[in-house]
């Protein structure tokens, strides 16, 4: 005993050594992008002199081992010396809310299981009593013809088949209107049990029996208080833009609405962290992949049946192909430790100034960043949750579109230019006039700057109308060997609204692709047309389209008259001619 006391001592002494602590972490903040989330587990510790082992545990079995990174400040110095992450099997589902479903489905196939049981008494009950009625009448075939229960072969009264059938009547009425409220409450547990099913399956990545645990080695040059961050990358998550555009229409300004959808299905929920969104798309890699030369060559003749198995061996490879490099890109795109164990800290986005109530911008040479302000909650349940990005108010210029050949209505459009700091990028987009719901539509990418286009909807206060006033086809030539087509429209325009309005008026004049074809525009004047070079009130755009820019002062109506002619030979048949 006197020689092992000296190594018993020297293992008490230094439990650090051999003995593992368990970190009381919580999420304090992930950054969101398109295809996954980098979280920050942080938590405070008591480091002991010299070697200190850390183990976070219960971690989603999807943490990519690549992305780890670790790093802390405290009193006294402390060094990394290596971060490992590794795989551990469990009984139960280490997800607390698939936990919970799959417990709440287990109480509910209890409860099936209870009404199968009662549903097999009740008809057994039922044949029990069936048997019993066609006992009784098989043994007195007769007796049911009787009224005074006297004679041979008699042995019950009517009175007493009276009390047997209600007997009957009454178990077999109540076996029935309980085997009815059975089958609901069934259907009531199926229903039920569908919807946690959903709710389970839509947890992605929580209903294995694995999670992952990682551990940090750590060496302290004094014992003190240490606060220590850990960081790292689970597959799960996404967010998109939405928008809310709304058109204040006496203040002619877009209040624009910018929301971020994020979605958890990391198997870990966020209580009141600090979210960021990035638009930066890690998944596509740092660079520009490869161009391989394109090659052309005879191809070798072959029996049609070896070719086809050539041909079907050969996209089977292609896409077993494509499968192994997108599996090599998303490794290839992770970080990896550097030597201390802990990552590369990506390039530090420039701060915007933004309001106090929008996001925090962050922009650099590839992506933005929006830093959503105050904590935030997104429980791990795989749906949809919309956050406040930011709210800008941008000045409109509206114009009315009107093409009354198609449709004999003005539609109002609203055009504002990106003034913000940031991009505004491509997603749905609830459009609004005043406080009235237009349409559901998407925005395409705008950039800080860029002028983008608001569809609101045909307004009646504008009034169109388009009137053929006479369409006469003639001979031409000496000869009569000629054919003319002379069209003539009226086109009237309302301005029913309290304000000045601008109208942008489309007409088609046709095309011609046959220099046989001749098209002569008669009203309004040629000179009085412009180019896109020259503009006036009407212009010529380069698809034969004729576009009115008209302001019109309220109450005003103007009308305009359109008129011209298709010219050809008589021997040509024209298609295209109304």
């Amino acid at each position: 005993m006197k020689t092992l006391r000296p190594l018993v001592l020297t293992i008490l002494g230094c439990p650090a050594l051999l003995l593992a602590t368990p970190v009381d972490s919580h999420i304090s903040a992930a950054t969101v992008y398109s295809d996954r989330v980098v979280v920050t587990r942080t938590a405070g510790l008591d480091l002991v002199l010299g070697e200190n082992t850390l183990v976070f545990e219960h971690l989603p079995s999807g943490l990519v081992d690549q992305s780890l990174q670790f790093s802390g400040h405290g009193a006294a110095a402390a060094t990394i010396l290596d971060v490992n992450a590794a795989t551990a099997f469990v009984d139960s589902t280490p997800n607390a809310r698939a936990k919970d479903l799959e417990d709440q489905i287990i109480e509910l196939n209890k409860q099936s299981r209870t009404l199968d049981d009662r549903a097999g008494v009740l008809n057994q009950e039922r044949d029990f009593v069936k048997r019993m009625l066609l006992a009784a009448t098989e043994a007195n075939p007769a007796a049911a013809d009787s009224t005074h229960g006297t004679g041979a072969g008699y042995r019950q009264t009517l009175e007493d088949w009276q009390k047997l059938y209600a007997y009957t009547e009454d178990v077999l009425g109540k076996i029935a209107a309980e085997l009815h409220v059975i089958d609901d409450q069934r259907n009531e547990l199926a229903g039920k049990k569908a919807a946690l099913k959903q709710q389970l399956d839509g947890l992605r990545d929580v209903r294995g029996k694995s999670v992952k645990s990682v551990t940090v080695r750590m060496a302290a040059t004094a014992a003190g208080k240490f606060e220590v961050a850990l960081r790292y990358a689970v597959p799960g998550a996404t967010w998109v833009p939405a928008y809310d555009a709304r058109l204040r229409s006496e203040e002619r300004a877009v209040e624009l609405s910018y929301y971020g959808q994020v979605r958890n299905a990391t198997g870990e929920d966020w209580q009141d962290i600090s979210l960021t969104l990035s638009t930066a798309r890690p998944s596509l890699g740092g660079g520009a992949p490869e161009l391989r030369p394109w090659v052309v060559d005879v191809m070798p003749e072959e029996p049609v049946g070896l070719a086809r198995y050539n041909e079907e061996a050969a996209v089977a490879g292609k896409r077993a192909k494509s499968m192994r490099a997108g599996a090599a890109g998303n490794l290839a795109n992770q970080q990896f430790p550097d030597a201390t164990g802990g990552m590369a800290a990506p390039e530090a986005p420039v701060v915007l100034d933004a309001s106090e109530l929008a996001a925090v911008v962050g922009a650099n040479a590839t992506s933005a960043t929006f830093r959503i302000p105050g904590p935030v909650s997104i429980l791990a349940n795989n749906s949809m949750q919309k956050v406040s990005i930011a709210s800008a108010k941008l000045a409109a210029t509206l114009q009315y579109e009107a093409t009354p050949k198609m449709v004999e209505a003005a539609f109002l459009s609203a055009a504002a230019s990106n003034t913000t700091d940031y991009p505004f990028l491509a997603g749905s987009m609830n459009t609004f006039l005043d406080d009235t719901f237009i349409a559901a539509s998407r925005l395409k990418t705008v950039m800080p700057g860029e002028r983008f286009e608001l569809h609101l909807g045909a307004d009646e206060g504008i009034a169109i109308k388009r009137k053929l006033v006479n369409r006469f086809a003639e001979n031409t030539g000496l000869t009569n060997n000629g054919r003319r087509v002379t069209y003539e429209y009226l086109l009237t325009i309302t301005n029913n609204k309290k304000t000045t309005e601008r109208v942008a008026l489309k007409e088609p004049l046709p095309v011609s692709r046959q220099e046989k074809i001749v098209v002569k525009l008669l009203a309004p004047d040629e000179d009085a047309v412009g180019t896109k070079e020259s503009p006036k009130e009407v212009t010529r755009e380069e698809d034969g389209k004729l576009v009115w820019h008209l302001d019109l002062k309220p109450a005003e109506k103007r009308e305009i008259a359109l008129k011209f002619s298709v010219s050809y030979p008589g021997d040509v048949n024209v298609a295209g001619l109304e």
